[in-house]
């Protein structure tokens, strides 16, 4: 949803009514997580996916008519055993899309979390999806104010506050109330999808590999920043655009900047007077990854410098060093694609081995 956003602000600014389907739940080896989003405009333009094209030319025509009559309605599409070219998941998941009309009528708060959403600030949307409450009503949740209604007083104060939770946590799933918002109860289903801001990736040495990680890293969503103590080195020029780029000591750096459990830290500087105040700032503090480049030699040197510093077992066991996955990487590009592999490896529980060598499910529904 976050990547068709941009098309659907101007869609829903101009006054341009739409369908939207949205991933509300799913199961077994489906290749879309929920809050996957594909929107169809009453001149048939397309944005969007919510099977990576399996089930797409079926959810296009539904989206047309939902647009049409403005009735939301909620479908599962899963894998058919008597004709695999019929509608549906060849994949063997199954996948519940929540199909609705957006107009300013229905939905006065989509403008509103379309420009949160590019300015980076967070916010929650309820939607109803089954039960006594109206089907594809929603609700925008800012943690200082709220937008529109389920249909109830009651279920919009509850729905409220758990967004607000949610959205600390950037979490996305289905939540089940009573009428009013009695938790009790379960027979309203509310989707809830959290638009936290984008995750961080710092990237500490501006060389060549740096330029490369931040490209993939920009690429993959994350807002990135790279430093280094040389000014001549860290420089805009040479970074994508849309990098920010700082000339500090790195540990300085990282020493006023706020980290959290999704930041992604890459110190590709292996320079000992860099790379050790860095790291024992790093090591204790939180984030979901932090790796550093450098030869086994390098590693081992390393970790002896931050043993010396006082950084426990515990902390050092966090380092991923040597940086990446084993893919035999050579040039900046290919240890760029190396590095990405171990973060995503490790933030979805994968084991970067070759999927002919796993079993199972290869699409596996694990939440972030």
């Amino acid at each position: 949803m976050r990547d068709v956003l941009p098309v659907l602000g101007r869609w829903y600014a101009a006054g341009v009514p739409f369908g939207l389907a949205t991933v509300v739940q799913v199961s077994r080896s489906a290749p879309r997580d929920p809050g996957a989003a594909m929107a169809v405009s009453p001149d048939e333009e397309v944005v969007g996916s919510v099977s990576g094209g399996c089930v797409e030319g079926a959810v296009f025509e539904l989206a047309r008519e939902v647009a049409a009559d403005g009735e939301a309605r909620l479908e599962t599409f899963g894998y058919s055993d008597e004709d695999a070219f019929a509608v549906g998941l060849t994949c063997g998941g199954e996948i519940t899309l929540l199909v609705r009309a957006v107009t300013a009528e229905r939905d006065p708060g989509f403008g509103a979390v379309a420009d949160s959403v590019a300015a980076g600030q967070p916010v929650t949307v309820a939607t109803v999806t089954d039960g006594p409450a109206p089907r594809g009503a929603a609700l925008a949740v800012w943690p200082d104010r709220a937008l529109g209604t389920l249909g109830a007083s009651g279920l919009d104060a509850a729905v409220t506050a758990d967004a607000r939770g949610e959205l600390a946590l950037g979490a996305t799933g289905l939540r089940h109330y009573g009428p009013e918002g009695q938790r009790r109860e379960d027979s309203v289903s509310v989707f809830l999808q959290s638009f936290a801001p984008p995750p961080r990736m710092l990237v500490f040495g501006a060389i060549d590999y740096a330029a490369a990680v931040a490209r993939i890293g920009d690429f993959l969503g994350y807002r990135v920043t790279v430093c280094d103590a040389r000014p001549v080195f860290a420089t805009p020029r040479r970074f994508p655009e849309g990098v920010e780029v700082v000339a500090e000591w790195p540990h300085r750096y990282l020493r006023d900047t706020t980290t959290d459990e999704r930041t992604v830290i890459c110190v590709l500087t292996h320079d000992p007077k860099f790379d050790v105040p860095l790291l024992t700032e790093a090591l204790r503090r939180p984030a979901a990854y932090i790796g550093a480049m450098g030869s086994r030699r390098t590693h081992a040197d390393r970790s002896e410098r931050l043993a010396e510093a006082g950084l426990t077992e515990r902390e050092l066991s966090r380092l991923r060093s040597p940086v990446g996955l084993d893919l035999g990487a050579r040039t900046p590009e290919e240890v760029a694609v190396s590095v990405a592999a171990e973060i995503v490896a490790l933030r979805w529980g994968g084991t970067g081995a070759p999927l002919t060598a796993t079993e199972g499910a290869v699409h596996p529904y694990r939440s972030s």
